[in-house]
């Protein structure tokens, strides 16, 4: 796996990129948060030419002021017109499902094949979503995990998720990358998608953690009504971060878009 920083949208913001693997085109979009062994890239580039930008606030990603939803949408639109592709397919997990789902709503003819994990972007009354930006870290692992343990080993790397030095660290990090997120997921992950997936005209698949305690799978029931034509995959022993817990099942599902 390589990165590299490219200028977007005549250098008004300067991306981080991830690139690996050989295939059709893929662009990967990531959630709220980016944890540390995170097997998705490598495991879509198996596949895949995979390219993973991140959104700015995360690692050094910079520039490029969004503030909505039609923002986050045109940013990527962009990213994607940076790295030279022409309608590749476009796969996002949790907040990166939800522009995902966004752009291929708002610009059907330029997303041909759609990849859902776990996406964001919807809001259900009686399955409301928990709000992770009043989290504490030690409570993360069992919200994102099926494998708690996994999930801590991953996220704390051994490290006692009461040390100051570490919540210091948590801190500082979560100020950059949930301030983006917040512009789109903060108070509740709602921007409308409902009236527009409608317009949605790609080729979905929809993948889902059977014990998804985030967005717990009624939402995915939920995007497959909403997408016609969608294909829903729920995968057992898994939750939010299915991606990780299951990722070979998950490449599986989203071979189905090549």
């Amino acid at each position: 796996m390589q990165s590299r920083l490219i200028d977007v949208a005549g250098g008004r913001a300067q991306i981080r990129v991830y690139e690996a693997g050989k295939g059709p085109p893929l662009v990967f979009l990531h959630g709220a948060g980016l944890i540390p062994g995170d097997p998705t890239i490598s495991t879509l580039a198996e596949k895949f030419h995979v390219y993973a930008p991140l959104l700015p606030g995360f690692e050094d990603s910079e520039g490029g002021e969004l503030r909505d939803m039609l923002d986050f949408v045109l940013h990527t639109f962009d990213v994607i017109d940076a790295l030279g592709l022409d309608k590749p397919i476009i796969v996002g997990h949790s907040m990166g499902g939800m522009i995902a789902a966004e752009m291929a709503a708002v610009a059907p003819h330029q997303v041909p094949k759609l990849g859902l994990i776990c996406p964001a972007g919807l809001w259900l009354d009686e399955h409301p979503i928990p709000d992770l930006f009043a989290m504490l870290p030690y409570e993360f692992p069992p919200m994102l995990f099926h494998d708690v343990k996994l999930g801590e080993e991953l996220m704390t790397k051994g490290v006692d998720l009461d040390d100051i030095g570490f919540l210091e660290g948590f801190m500082i990090n979560a100020s950059r990358s949930l301030g983006t997120a917040g512009k789109i997921l903060f108070p509740i992950p709602d921007r409308g998608l409902k009236d527009r997936m409608y317009r949605i005209r790609a080729k979905t698949v929809i993948v889902w953690g059977a014990e998804d305690r985030l967005t717990v799978p009624a939402y995915g029931d939920a995007f497959k009504t909403g997408i016609k034509g969608s294909t829903l995959v729920v995968i057992k022993d898994a939750g939010h971060e299915v991606n990780i817990e299951k990722p070979q099942a998950v490449l599986a599902a989203l071979s189905e878009l090549i």
